[in-house]
């Protein structure tokens, strides 16, 4: 068996010289009264017409340095909407705003960059979102807005602040509960205890019956040859899972510049693991030379696919009915940097009853 995001030792060296500066941890903005949790209505996402969601997941997005794949990504998911206009909101898990965080880099890295895209973009922030110093001032700023209003700086591409509650928060749609977390800036990750409290309460008091989704910047599970998994994110997430007596049916992650599926048994149950972190960065990460679709790389992980040629996004469909009759499709998009788009380069499949 593989040992997950063990690279090559060239890789590896490479890996730790680049992590080597990475910034401690950094304390969180203020935390508000109140449950961190919003409704699709408070968000004014609109209700579905059937027992379902559909929404698209990218990570890593920032065109700091070469905007071409990020661009050609957004209009990919621009696209999308003609051909799928069930599609509600984008889930960002992390790394808007490359390097450092930086409040005028969201007009070029984010409303610029998606000013065709005509939907909520949601999520949580990524370790560069908050390497600045400043409690993720930025973030908080378009993202976590107490009203949703124009900033007249960026008026010009049309899109409101989010009114999210906090940098880590509870999404409640009538078809999906999506908990967020924030791995801060560390390397591998770093959650303190009252995060990881708060996690336990959420997951135990998500709807029964109804699909969930746990998302972190910071991958558990990666057989990439750059970053790779982090050990201490996955021991948290299952101190969690014990303390609150549930799991989630997928994890959502990215920091890792490519796209990767995991299937995880755990209580006799099965947790698909996702990194989505070829969202647009134009550094993308190699996968460990070998990786092998169907092998299982540490005990009861089997690794199912992996792209690190190209960019691309995540769709997810979910079906609800009544907690019965619960599915949940994913279909990976890829994209090149001259805007060339494969869909359904991965599709994977989970049925209910969740």
């Amino acid at each position: 068996m593989r040992r997950l995001g063990i690279a090559p030792a060239s890789a590896r060296e490479q890996a730790q010289h680049l992590q080597s500066g990475g910034e401690g941890f950094q304390a969180l903005p203020p935390r508000p009264a109140g449950a961190l949790r919003r409704t699709s209505a408070e968000l004014e996402i609109p209700a579905s017409e059937r027992m379902g969601r559909t929404f698209h997941v990218l990570a890593d997005t920032g065109g700091v340095k070469e905007p071409a794949p990020q661009l050609a990504v957004s209009k990919a998911m621009a696209a999308d909407l003609s051909a799928r206009p069930d599609v509600a909101f984008a889930w960002h898990v992390g790394d808007i705003d490359y390097f450092t965080g930086e409040p005028p880099e969201y007009g070029p890295q984010f409303y610029e960059a998606y000013a065709g895209y005509n939907r909520h973009i949601l999520g949580i922030p990524g370790n560069h979102d908050g390497e600045g110093g400043d409690q993720l001032a930025a973030f908080m700023t378009n993202l976590c807005a107490s009203t949703p209003q124009l900033l007249p700086q960026f008026a010009e591409y049309n899109r409101d602040t989010i009114t999210q509650p906090y940098c880590y928060w509870t999404l409640l749609d009538p078809a999906v509960t999506i908990i967020g977390l924030y791995s801060n800036v560390p390397s591998g990750g770093e959650i303190q205890a009252d995060q990881a409290e708060w996690l336990a309460g959420e997951l135990k008091a998500a709807p029964a019956g109804k699909p969930l989704i746990v998302s972190l910047h910071h991958p558990p599970y990666s057989i990439d040859a750059h970053h790779g998994g982090s050990q201490r994110m996955g021991e948290l997430l299952d101190k969690a899972f014990e303390a609150a007596g549930r799991c989630p049916n997928i994890v959502l992650s990215g920091h890792v510049h490519d796209y990767q599926r995991f299937t995880r048994k755990f209580w006799e149950r099965e947790i698909t693991y996702l990194v989505v972190g070829n969202g647009g960065y134009h550094n993308l990460h190699e996968l460990a030379p070998g990786a092998t679709p169907g092998e299982e790389v540490t005990k009861d992980v089997v690794y199912e696919y992996g792209d690190a040629s190209s960019w691309g996004f995540l769709r997810l469909t979910v079906e609800s009915q009544d907690g019965v009759d619960n599915v949940i499709q994913g279909e990976y998009v890829q994209v090149a940097k001259d805007g060339t788009v494969t869909p359904g380069a991965d599709k994977f499949t989970l049925n209910g009853p969740f």
